[in-house]
């Protein structure tokens, strides 16, 4: 095995190198994101000028397109609370060089989610009045708390255990970098007691985020679950919607990871096992999900009472029907057979059934806000609901404004967690038992030619 020092240098300079160089390609996308936040900025203006009549929502059908990507954004910003705190309380040592990802993938989740309950507010100006006038007894009250919680918590969790490698980007920048970094690395150089202090809050850190993450889309799914409407009068929604979001967490995790290794060469450190462990994950997952749907459907199909037929028949049958289907076969069928069939459980069979994943996940938020809103609740003609142009370009410019604050934040802080991968390393060469199995040319990891481009 490669000598400690070299090996740490070429880590180093792998995870500084984006905030060293920056290319044409990255100017032209970071334009790219901007553009499609200003058309959906100028949409959202026209919104407010108009008011709410510019969408396709109406008093029957009065949540769409934005409470489905609130719910979907909320979910998968569990990524980080998955794979990094219940990981490190696992002690799962293959976890390190892809939690720095998955930490950040929550933050920027829960900022683009946040925004849509604000954004679905025909008066936004009155923002205020659920802060001084709500009611406790309302979910929106315990939502709103309970998110805010959790991205306080998310973004300490993110910065603690950052400090160690702000302090060698300190080390290694001048400017008005050097200042931001030495700032951010509060004091940081190393020592026994530091080291022992940030180890311990990190621990409880850890102990307190999973629980803070779990009842957050458990809220979320009770401002559905609270009320008696056909299709949300559930009692499983909570353990459902909390499993469907670490579901969808985990593929934007595996996405986001195949993207940033190519773009930033990182084959030597982002090995194809990470993506066959999370892949093993999501299969893991699906067959929750799956048990869920039969769960929930079986037993409300058996009693079928008033209203429920004609959920039924729309989801499985009708309007619906399209949707419903992708979503099963599409999202929860087809992704585990690609995880677990040998010759597509590779990196990119991992990727493509985890973009279908989230893809099926959009959709299932969709269909459970729409298809329910749509059931009569007197007996008149159920109503439609179709996205207009604004709506479209809302949810455009929250997937861009995803991935400008990623695009941003490689290109600022540290992408992969350097003091953790150089302990591991460290560990492995003491243990010999514990060294990885060489790397082959088929995995593209041969550690000779690691992180060279």
């Amino acid at each position: 095995m490669e000598a400690i020092g070299p090996w740490r240098q070429r880590l180093e300079d792998t995870t500084y190198a984006p905030i060293e160089h920056t290319s044409k390609v990255y100017w032209a996308w970071l334009a790219f994101l901007l553009a499609v936040i200003s058309w959906g900025g100028y949409a959202y203006y026209v919104q407010l000028r108009d008011g709410l009549i510019v969408t396709g929502m109406r008093d029957r059908i009065s949540w769409g397109f934005y409470i489905s990507n609130f719910v979907f954004f909320i979910g998968i910003s569990h990524a980080g609370t998955l794979i990094s705190a219940i990981l490190r309380v696992s002690k799962a040592g293959w976890r390190t060089p892809v939690t720095r990802m998955a930490e950040f993938i929550t933050v920027v989740a829960l900022c683009c989610g946040a925004i849509f309950p604000i954004i679905d507010l025909g008066r936004p100006d009155r923002l205020q009045n659920v802060i001084l006038y709500g009611r406790w007894q309302s979910p929106i009250i315990w939502d709103v708390v309970a998110i805010t919680t959790y991205l306080t918590a998310s973004i300490t969790y993110l910065g603690l255990p950052m400090i160690p490698d702000l302090a060698i980007f300190r080390d290694r920048t001048t400017g008005w970098r050097k200042w931001l970094y030495s700032v951010l690395a509060v004091g940081w150089i190393g020592n026994t007691r530091q080291r022992s202090m940030l180890a311990t809050i990190i621990a409880t850190m850890m102990i307190l985020i999973i629980p803070i993450a779990v009842s957050v889309h458990t809220v979320v799914s009770w401002i559905f679950a609270m009320n008696l409407r056909v299709g949300w009068n559930s009692t499983i929604f909570g353990a459902f919607f909390v499993a469907g979001a670490i579901f969808s967490g985990v593929a934007t995790l595996v996405i986001v990871m195949a993207i940033l290794r190519k773009i930033y060469h990182l084959e030597e450190y982002i090995l194809e096992k990470h993506f066959i462990y999370l892949g093993y994950l999501l299969a893991a997952m699906a067959l929750i999900m799956i048990y869920g749907n039969l769960s929930e459907y079986i037993t409300t199909g058996y009693k079928l009472e008033a209203g429920e037929e004609f959920h039924f028949r729309e989801l499985f049958l009708g309007q619906f029907a399209g949707y419903y289907w992708y979503y099963f076969i599409g999202g929860l069928v087809i992704p585990p057979l690609l995880i677990l069939m040998p010759w597509t459980r590779n990196i990119w069979g991992v990727v493509v059934a985890a973009f279908l994943i989230d893809v099926a996940m959009w959709i299932e938020r969709y269909f459970i806000v729409v298809a329910t809103l749509r059931v009569p609740l007197m007996p008149y003609e159920p109503r439609n609901y179709g996205p207009t142009w604004v709506e479209w370009s809302i949810i455009a410019a929250s997937f861009a404004l995803f991935g400008l604050l990623i695009t941003i934040f490689v290109k600022v802080f540290p992408l992969l967690a350097i003091w953790e991968i150089t302990e591991q390393r460290e560990a492995a060469m003491e243990s010999p038992a514990a060294l990885p199995a060489p790397a082959t040319a088929k995995h593209g990891l041969a550690i000779e030619h690691g992180g060279q481009s």
